[in-house]
Formats: structure tokens, sequence, C-alpha cells
């Protein structure tokens, strides 16, 4: 027969279960909640050509200055 103290520990331990199988279903919500609320501007300036020229513009030298960093730190 199980104690008091044995069920007590029981039922943490499948709390503490519980809430870890949960974790990662709120990290990637999260993720996915950041992402867009950082994307949420860039999607409003895509509405003006001008705007959405300027964009694509510097979209493509962040990409390009990224990839020649990257590759003259790794030694390519």
């Amino acid at each position: 027969m199980l104690s008091k103290e044995d069920l007590i520990i029981i039922i943490f331990m499948n709390n503490f279960w519980t809430n870890i199988v949960r974790y990662p279903r709120f990290f990637i919500s999260s993720m996915i909640g950041l992402i867009l609320i950082i994307l949420t501007p860039f999607r409003n300036l895509f509405k003006t050509p001008k705007l959405r020229l300027f964009l694509i513009y510097f979209s493509l030298v962040f990409i390009s200055c990224l990839y020649f960093i990257i590759r003259n730190m790794v030694g390519l």
C-alpha cells in the first residue's frame, strides 16, 4: 500500500512530466509569434511599390554582406 508521502511524490512527478511535455509546444508557438511580430512591418512595406524595391534591394545587400562575412570568417 502506498503511503501519503508516496502519493504526493507521484502526483508531483505527474505534474512535472506534464509540464515538460507541454514546453516544446509553448516554445514553438512563442517562436512563431515572435517571427510574425518581427515580419509585420516588412509586410506593410511591400504594399508600396517604391518601398518594395528598396526592401528587396536592402535584403539582397544584407544577405550578400552576411555571406561574404561568414565566408571570410570561416576562411574559405
